[in-house]
């Protein structure tokens, strides 16, 4: 794990070198906007569980065979149990829920300059957007599951579909493409 998350940061930026902080910090804050549309509001539970992983080096999986094996200190297993239970505990979300969640919102933020602003940070199709959370996850910034990968990215909507038709029809693009 990396012992010092701001000096790595800064690391991650600078060596991937096509993207600005700002893009970085954008999408970290889609990763938990995506969360919260499939899975619903994070809860302390859910916090203290993430400090668990954190702490012990684990990711899911992990803690999934430590629940299994019954390796797990009580206090451990009544946070999962206020979590919701195993089946709730893991909020993970696919490269396909993040873009939309970004897309949205851009749109939200920026409104018709939403493109012109990804754009200026290189952010140019979804793939660019799998690049940064793939940058973040080598960094051991981001975790990822094990069927993850940065494919899960590529062509989960054209950017210029998306982005400015929306304002040609003045209805919104659903994560389907279906129109309200």
């Amino acid at each position: 794990m990396v012992s010092e998350p701001v000096k790595a940061f800064r690391d991650l930026v600078r060596l991937l070198n096509r993207y600005p902080e700002d893009a970085f910090l954008f999408v970290r804050e889609g990763l938990g906007i995506a969360a919260e549309r499939r899975h619903g509001p994070e809860t302390e539970a859910h916090r203290s569980l993430h400090q668990f992983l954190a702490e012990h080096d684990l990711d899911f999986e992990g803690l999934h065979h430590l629940y299994n094996a019954g390796e797990l200190d009580e206090s451990i297993i009544q946070v999962i149990q206020a979590a919701g239970g195993w089946e709730k505990i893991n909020r993970h979300v696919s490269g396909r829920d993040l873009c939309w969640a970004l897309r949205d919102s851009a749109l939200l933020r920026w409104g018709v300059l939403a493109r012109t602003v990804l754009d200026s940070w290189n952010i140019r199709d979804t793939y660019d957007i799998g690049r940064i959370v793939f940058g973040f996850i080598d960094f051991e910034l981001m975790r990822k599951q094990e069927k993850d990968n940065l494919d899960d990215f590529r062509d989960v909507f054209n950017f210029a579909e998306a982005f400015d038709e929306p304002f040609r029809s003045g209805l919104p693009i659903l994560e389907d493409g279906d129109r309200c």
